[in-house]
């Protein structure tokens, strides 16, 4: 791409020349042919200074010009912009030779399957999905299209849910016949487990983030342009609203509810049947509390030392 087609794509304007930009890169890397951000005034002086083709920039007062700079809102978005646009096919096939696929799964327009990828029976997968390598899609699921699933991910296995019986002490599974519906955009880490419905379904909304290693238990329903960290644990039956973050760790009991923009901060805990609440406003420590409060908690327990 050019200078101006990049300032097209991002918003900005362009008086550069129209020299060829093929890849994105950090400042000390970059060459002529590379895209570099700077989120303030000193990585922008950094960024002049090396040999960068481009330069993603927020507007200062600190009097730096350039013709490489493309004053941008936010520099970083513009580059993962610029990113996704100077993606180059890298000649795989499709399928690879060893992915599985069901006689009854149904697959959307240039879905990718890495090595030994699954899709179990009745399974439907949306355009442009990418299914990385050893990650299995189980029976019924649905994918929306542009979903990414990294290797070794696990998406509608059966649930844990079990009845006990009170006299012998036996344990007997709870039918897990429900679905599992994953929406548009949604990206999945390696290693990561979401559970079918029991008899529902669970579902992931469009455009929501999930980190490696996250389990999500049946029944449960997230919202839209969530994001998941590493390791979070969320029980069965939980809702999530749209927007909220989840540090690494954090635990939800059964049944949580937790609004629309809530951050959870890291190995936080939510207890069962609990409704966490507040747009923007971060919540730390077990059980999970107000940022403020738990500082004040903390604060106390120190002077107890």
């Amino acid at each position: 791409m050019t200078l101006p087609e990049i300032a097209a794509l991002v918003g900005a304007q362009s008086t550069g020349a129209a020299g060829t930009l093929a890849r994105v890169s950090a400042a000390a890397d970059a060459g002529a042919d590379a895209i570099v951000f700077a989120q303030d005034d000193v990585a922008l002086r950094a960024a002049v200074a090396s040999k960068a083709g481009a330069i993603l920039a927020k507007k200062s007062d600190a009097g730096i010009e350039d013709v490489r700079i493309l004053w941008v809102k936010d520099p970083k978005y513009a580059f993962a912009m610029c990113a996704r646009s100077l993606q180059v096919d890298d000649g795989e096939p499709l399928r690879h030779p060893t992915a599985v696929v069901h006689a009854t799964a149904r697959l959307g327009e240039r879905v990718r399957l890495g090595p030994h990828a699954v899709i179990e029976a009745h399974a439907v997968l949306g355009d442009d999905c990418w299914i990385g390598s050893c990650a299995t899609i189980c029976r019924g699921a649905t994918l929306g299209s542009r979903v990414v699933v990294q290797a070794g991910a696990v998406l509608g296995a059966t649930g844990f849910g079990y009845v006990r019986n009170a006299e012998t002490g036996e344990y007997l599974l709870f039918p897990q016949q429900g679905t599992l519906v994953i929406e548009d955009d949604v990206e999945i880490g390696a290693n990561t487990t979401i559970d079918r419905g029991a008899l529902g379904e669970t579902r992931i909304g469009k455009g929501t983030k999930i980190d490696n290693q996250v389990h999500i238990a049946h029944n449960c329903r997230i919202g839209k342009n969530v994001v998941i960290a590493a390791q979070v644990g969320i029980s069965g039956s939980c809702t999530v609203g749209d927007g909220v973050v989840m540090a690494g760790q954090v635990g939800l009991g059964d049944h949580v509810t937790i609004g629309p923009g809530v951050i959870l901060g890291g190995a936080s805990g939510v207890f069962p049947h609990k409704t966490v609440e507040g747009p923007g406003q971060m919540f730390m420590g077990v059980p999970a509390e107000p940022l403020k409060d738990y500082l004040k908690s903390m604060a106390k327990v120190r002077r107890l030392k």
